[in-house]
């Protein structure tokens, strides 16, 4: 039971989506997840299912055949693919950001090239803003597009790319004057103009999505390639992440949700001390304490989106949200794996995956000590 969706603001549409794409996480995403991690393989078959339900359009604009997704739908389809596996969930909203890129900054020229495509589900997109020495402060990036002529010249390095091995299109930020901090500007870059990528980071979780940094070695694109005004990439970067933020934080609450129906099923079927470990006092309060955290990150997130969706400003909730939910989903699966003793230190119980996955949630899209100074920021300056 989800104790949320208790007086949650769900129109009747939103539930019979989210129930949709949690029959499909159930009978589609989970059976692929073990193997899936173990290989370091992306589970191509979900991604068509993905795109068979609409949800790789879930950003893209109705005009150019996408789902068009208010952002309550988008987190609570978040939510659902994550209770599936977050790698999968990762891709998909990231794929997103580069699609929400396009249909917010592109001219129409651009949206009719690329979205209904992406839409479709190919190609898959990547959104390259993080670099080597430049994570959480992207004003430091040294990435730098050098306009000539009618064509600008990329060069540089961006790390932490998510779809950066099956991935088709960048959406790249990069500086037009190195010595300039605010240059930064946003640009659509095929793979094929000439992106080179680099080794597949091997990862404590979310083996099954590639990430890689990419290598721009005096890439050409055409200067109507850019999608912003030179100098108004970070803006559209961080309006963009706002929205991302909050797909995080639902994906945490899926995955913590998840966690905790596996430990659920365990402590009604393992026996100990006379009777099932669901009637042990200790275990019981866990339970106490891990629905409450779920409870309480699902309403922050749905919170933020209500915000996003009345047109309020979202900030402030979004960085509580995902920073409250990610926190939750390290402490929720590691109780999840506790309850399950020593079986759930093994390969052999869902737990130990969910549990090596929920760390991620606190990194990337900005780190927990990020979402700190945002909310601080706007609680105190």
């Amino acid at each position: 039971m989800e104790i949320a969706d208790a007086g949650s603001a769900l129109t009747d549409e939103q539930r019979a989506i989210r129930d949709v794409v949690r029959e499909f996480a159930v009978e589609e995403i989970r059976p692929t997840a073990r193997e899936a991690d173990e290989t370091e393989s992306f589970p191509e078959d979900v991604w068509d299912g993905l795109a068979e339900l609409d949800l790789t359009g879930l950003t893209v604009p109705e005009e150019y055949g996408g789902f068009d997704a208010d952002r309550m739908t988008y987190t609570v389809v978040n939510e659902q693919v994550a209770y599936g596996q977050l790698a999968v969930a990762t891709a998909l909203s990231v794929h997103c950001l580069a699609t929400s890129c396009i249909a917010k900054f592109g001219s129409d020229e651009q949206k009719e090239a690329w979205l209904p495509e992406m839409a479709r589900g190919r190609p898959v997109g990547m959104f390259a803003l993080s670099e080597p020495d430049a994570g959480s402060n992207p004003a430091e990036m040294s990435t730098v597009a050098r306009r000539e002529g009618d064509e600008y010249v990329i060069n540089g390095k961006k790390q932490w790319i998510t779809n950066g091995q099956r991935g088709d299109v960048c959406i790249l930020f990069a500086k037009t004057d190195p010595d300039d901090p605010s240059s930064v500007t946003q640009f659509l870059v095929p793979k094929d103009a000439g992106i080179e990528v680099g080794k597949k980071e091997h990862k404590l979780g979310l083996r099954a999505s590639d990430t890689t940094s990419l290598i721009f070695d005096d890439v050409h694109i055409p200067a109507e390639n850019r999608l912003t005004e030179e100098g108004k990439g970070l803006s559209a970067a961080f309006r963009i992440l706002t929205g991302g933020r909050m797909g995080i934080a639902a994906q945490a609450v899926g995955l913590a949700q998840s966690a905790f129906d596996e430990a659920r099923e365990y402590a009604h079927d393992r026996e100990q001390f006379g009777g099932p470990i669901s009637d042990i006092q200790a275990v019981r309060h866990k339970f106490s304490e891990m629905a409450t955290q779920i409870h309480a990150s699902r309403l922050m997130v749905r919170e933020a989106a209500r915000q996003d969706d009345a047109g309020e400003d979202p900030r402030i909730a979004a960085s509580m949200a995902k920073y409250f939910a990610s926190e939750a989903a390290v402490d929720v699966t590691n109780e999840a794996v506790q309850i399950h003793g020593g079986y759930g230190y093994t390969t052999d119980f869902e737990v130990e995956r969910m549990y090596r996955d929920s760390k991620i949630t606190t990194i990337y899209e900005g780190t927990s000590e990020i979402q700190k100074e945002v909310i601080a920021r706007g609680v105190l300056d």
